[in-house]
């Protein structure tokens, strides 16, 4: 039997609301919006690519330009980040497995993301989370596809912690190098820091 494909979902619906009128996906990273970077980051595991957005971001899809992925519209992003779990999973063919991530995650790499593409392979029914080097929880989390009934009942903005707890039993955690996984960066002064730190 075939193993169940994976997707790569990014998700990027978010409303930015701690930035002070800005919007952090746009950010400049290495000469290119963030959300850009972290896409191309992902299509260069190999693996299909869905970005899930909101209808009132223009500037998100126009930084995705020519990239060779599916972009996806949540028709309710206010609703928070189940809204754009769900809209990103019904895009999906409903054998797949996902690795769902966050678009504001800056240090994550193709590397990163094969590691936990390769963690999948070896254990394809366990849930798959990525944590830094110290142990803290962070993303991308890959569901495989058993989970798919649960992700799709969360409301909210939660996200799929409420599913994680559920099935503690049968989550397996991945290390990433660094703060790979937990460097998420939500306000000007964060990405200030960040920035300091870089040079």
């Amino acid at each position: 039997m075939p193993k169940p494909p994976l997707h790569i979902l990014i998700l990027a619906a978010g409303a930015s609301s701690r930035m002070g009128g800005g919007d952090k996906l746009l950010e400049p990273v290495d000469g290119q919006a963030l959300l850009r970077q972290v896409a191309q980051r992902a299509l260069a595991s190999g693996f299909p690519v869905n970005v899930a957005l909101a209808p009132d971001r223009p500037g998100r899809g126009a930084a995705l330009a020519g990239l060779a992925l599916t972009r996806v519209t949540v028709s309710d992003p206010g609703e928070g980040m189940a809204a754009s779990l769900r809209a990103g999973l019904c895009s999906l063919p409903e054998d797949a497995s996902v690795m769902l991530m966050l678009a504001d995650l800056p240090e994550i790499t193709t590397e990163d993301l094969t590691q936990m593409a390769q963690a999948h392979a070896a254990t394809p029914e366990m849930i798959l989370r990525a944590t830094d080097a110290a142990g803290q929880p962070g993303h991308p989390v890959v569901f495989p596809a058993w989970v798919r009934g649960d992700l799709m009942a969360l409301g909210g903005d939660d996200g799929a912690r409420a599913v994680l707890r559920a099935h503690s039993n049968r989550l397996r955690l991945i290390a990433l190098p660094d703060q790979h996984a937990t460097t998420d960066l939500d306000t000007p002064e964060a990405w200030a820091q960040w920035r300091l730190g870089r040079e």
